[in-house]
């Protein structure tokens, strides 16, 4: 698997708005319906269930990076949205610094090995911190699906 499987281009957002978790998770909930990957019906309890994950503890790792993920009934397999911040998002991160990237994960109860593989996947690339550096400074969504794909033969070697 590839991380272009789990981040439909429609589904990676440049300009991310929010500056807070609690309005981020919502904004990316909000693409993941306008690009069709989940019903209007769906997205209540997928926000929830993000920001359930969150009170637990923050998934915002340090780096400048966060990876909000949790099990939500009623989806098929992983879905992803990936999100850049120009300004930075209050996660509470690790660090105690800002994030400016964001990989959201929704996964199925029973998708278990395709939840962790989308991890161990984001985990990888997160170590290459030129492409961090990349994305960050994308122009477009063009470019940063083009670094996703680049950071999958990377990955894959």
């Amino acid at each position: 698997m590839k991380l272009s499987d789990f981040f439909a281009p429609e589904n990676i957002m440049p300009d991310l708005a929010a500056t807070r978790k609690e309005d981020a998770i919502p904004e990316m909930v909000r693409q993941l319906c306008a690009s069709g990957a989940l019903s209007k019906a769906q997205a209540g309890g997928v926000e929830k269930a993000m920001l359930r994950r969150e009170e637990l503890g923050s998934t915002g790792i340090g780096k400048g990076v966060a990876v909000p993920h949790a099990k939500v009934p009623g989806i098929k397999g992983v879905l992803g949205a990936f999100a850049r911040s120009k300004a930075g998002v209050e996660f509470n991160s690790l660090d105690g610094q800002p994030v400016f990237l964001i990989f959201m994960l929704a996964s199925a109860p029973d998708t278990v090995e395709p939840h962790l593989e989308a991890l161990r996947k984001i985990t990888a690339l997160l170590k290459n911190d030129d492409i961090c550096s990349f994305l960050r400074r994308a122009k477009d969504r063009n470019e940063m699906v083009a670094l996703l794909r680049e950071a999958d033969e990377i990955l894959s070697k």
